[in-house]
C-alpha cells in the first residue's frame, strides 16, 4: 500500500464535492441523521446516501465502520464512503473510523467532511496509523503518495490540535520503519546511523562501541554479538525537556536474530529481521517525544547485536560476565535478548540514574504460547508504576497483560557453574525471562518489562496498521511519560 502521509485542512466547501477526485467519505450516527455535508453527498448521488442509512445493513455496523457507495452518479469520486460515527465519539471509535478511511482509500486520494466531530484530530490519527505503508524496496516506490484533504469548519485550529497527534504518528512510523528493514539493510551500523538523525531534532546522541563496551565489562551484551561482522552498539538518546531524573527507556536491539549455535529452524526465520523491535520503539518513543517537544526527561537506551553462528560465536556452556559483575552460564545461544537487556539495563542505572525504568523486547515464544497477538506481557516490582502503564496502554488501545513474577520462578535460574544460567527450561518461559532480568534491577529503581513478541510484527491487519510492524508501545509509553513524567515528575 502507498503511504498516506500529506494530511491538509480546508474550510469546507460543499460546491466543490462533485469535483472531488478520489474517495469522499462522510460520517453518519447510528440514527442516520445527515448533517450538512451529507445532506449535500445526497443530492449529489441522487438520495443513495439516505439509501445506505436506511436500511438493515446500517443498524448492524459498529461505531467505525462505513458503507461504500461505488461510482456514485452525479460525482466525479470513484466512491463516497459514509462512516458510522457519533459526534461525540470514543476515541478508539473515532480512531477506527479514521483507519477505515485509510484502508479504503488505498493510495487514492481522499476528501474527508469533518463536520462538526469532536474527536475529528483522533479520526485524522487513526487516518494516518493505517495510511502507513512500507514501500521502500518496492520498484514502484516512486508513486506519489496517498492524500487526505480535511474539511471543517476551523481548520487552522484543527491543524494545530492536530500537529501533536501527528507527531506521535511519525514516531510510530519510525519503529514501522525500522522493524520492517530487512537486516542486510539495517545493520548495526545503519541503525545507530538512523538514531543519530535524530539529533536534528533536538536529541542528544551518544554511541558507544565495542571498545567502549568492553572498558565497561559489558560481557554479556558483547557475547551475543561476537560471533557477527557486524560490530555490537549501544546508542543513548537523551530528550532533555524538563530537569530532574529521567525516565529510561531501554530496548533489545538484536538486528537479525538467527539463534547463534542454537540454530533456530529454517522455516520462519526470515521474521527475525523483527527481534530488534524493543529497540524501534524505544526509537519511535524519542522521536515522538521531541516532535512534540514534550516537557519530560527521558532516556533511550538500545543495545544493537546481530546473533550469528560462526566460529567466534558464544557456545552453550561459556560462562560470561555482566557489566554488574555478576557471571552467566549461557545454556542456550538463541536466549540472547535478555544478555543484551541485562548490560544495558545495569548501564542506565549506573550512568542515568533514572527515576523509573522500563526494557521491552520480542523476548520470548513463551510469551506468544501464554497472550497470542493481541497482549504484551508486562512484569514490574511496582505496583504503582505498573498500574500507570496499564492505564496508559488501556487509553491507547494497546493491549497489555500484567504476569506473575516471585521467587519460585527465580530459583529455576540457579546454575552448578556460574551465578545464575540464562534459561530456566520450557515451563513458565516468558516469566523467567523477566526473573532474570529482575537480577538486574537496582531494589529503589521502579521497573517493568514488556516482552512485545507477540505485537511488534503482525502477519494480517491490525484496525490501525497494515501486515507487519505494528510500532505496538509508542502510544502507551507516549501517553505514560505525558501521565506521569512531564515537569520532570517520577
Amino acid at each position: 500500500m502507498t503511504d498516506l502521509r500529506e494530511i491538509t485542512f480546508a474550510e469546507t466547501d460543499l460546491d466543490a464535492l462533485a469535483a472531488a477526485e478520489g474517495r469522499v467519505a462522510v460520517f453518519v450516527n447510528a440514527a442516520g441523521q445527515l448533517g450538512r455535508g451529507a445532506r449535500r453527498l445526497n443530492r449529489l448521488t441522487r438520495g443513495a446516501v439516505a439509501r445506505a442509512v436506511a436500511g438493515e445493513s446500517w443498524e448492524k455496523k459498529a461505531a467505525g465502520e462505513m458503507i461504500s457507495l461505488a461510482f456514485p452518479a452525479g460525482m466525479a469520486a470513484e466512491a463516497v464512503d459514509v462512516i458510522k460515527l457519533e459526534r461525540r465519539s470514543e476515541v478508539s471509535e473515532a480512531r477506527a473510523a479514521g483507519a477505515a478511511i485509510a484502508r479504503a482509500a488505498g493510495g487514492s486520494a481522499v476528501t474527508v467532511l469533518g463536520e462538526s466531530l469532536i474527536r475529528l484530530p483522533q479520526v485524522v490519527l487513526g487516518l494516518a496509523l493505517r495510511g502507513y505503508g512500507f514501500t521502500d524496496h518496492k520498484s514502484d516506490k516512486g508513486k506519489t503518495p496517498g492524500r487526505a484533504h480535511v474539511f471543517c469548519a476551523k481548520p487552522e485550529e484543527m491543524q494545530a490540535a492536530c500537529v501533536p497527534l501527528l507527531g506521535l504518528a511519525e514516531g510510530v512510523f519510525f519503529t514501522r520503519d525500522l522493524v520492517n528493514e530487512p537486516a542486510n539493510v539495517l545493520t548495526t551500523t545503519e541503525f545507530a546511523t538512523r538514531l543519530e538523525g535524530l539529533r536534528d531534532l533536538g536529541v542528544e546522541v551518544e554511541v558507544l562501541e565495542e571498545d567502549r563496551l568492553a572498558e565497561l565489562g559489558m560481557g554479556a551484551l558483547l557475547c551475543v554479538g561476537q560471533g557477527s561482522a557486524s560490530p555490537s552498539k549501544v546508542v543513548v538518546m537523551r530528550w532533555k525537556g524538563a530537569e530532574g531524573a529521567p525516565l529510561a527507556l531501554v530496548g533489545k536491539g538484536v538486528v537479525f536474530d538467527t539463534g547463534g549455535i542454537s540454530l533456530k529452524p529454517g522455516a520462519g526465520m526470515e521474521d527475525m529481521t523483527m527481534d530488534m523491535g524493543g529497540a524501534g520503539v524505544v526509537s519511535g518513543v524519542m522521536k515522538a517525544l521531541a516532535l512534540r517537544k514534550a516537557p519530560a526527561h527521558v532516556v533511550g537506551l538500545v543495545g544493537l547485536v546481530e546473533n550469528m553462528p560462526s566460529g567466534t560465536a558464544v557456545r552453550p556452556g561459556d560462562v560470561v560476565t555482566s557489566m554488574k559483575g555478576d557471571t552467566i552460564e549461557v545454556i542456550n545461544t538463541d536466549a540472547e535478548g535478555r544478555l543484551v537487556l541485562c548490560d544495558v539495563m545495569w548501564y542506565a542505572q549506573e550512568h542515568v540514574k533514572p527515576a523509573a525504568m522500563v526494557d521491552l523486547a520480542t523476548l520470548t515464544g513463551a510469551c506468544i504460547v501464554a497472550l497470542g497477538y493481541d497482549n504484551a506481557a508486562v512484569f514490574s516490582n511496582d505496583d504503582g508504576f505498573a498500574d500507570a502503564f496499564l492505564k496508559a496502554a488501556g487509553a491507547e488501545g494497546e493491549g497489555a497483560w500484567r504476569m506473575p513474577m516471585g521467587k519460585a520462578y527465580d530459583d529455576m535460574l540457579k546454575s552448578p557453574v556460574a551465578d545464575m544460567k540464562n534459561i530456566g527450561g520450557r515451563p513458565a518461559g516468558s516469566i523467567t525471562a523477566a526473573q532474570f532480568l529482575g537480577r538486574f534491577v537496582k531494589p529503589d529503581v521502579p521497573w517493568i518489562h514488556l516482552d512485545i513478541a507477540g505485537v511488534a510484527h503482525l502477519k494480517s491487519d491490525s484496525t490501525l496498521a497494515p501486515k507487519g510492524a505494528t510500532g505496538w508501545g509508542v502510544m502507551a509509553l507516549d501517553r505514560l511519560v505525558r501521565d506521569r513524567f512531564e515537569g520532570g515528575e517520577g
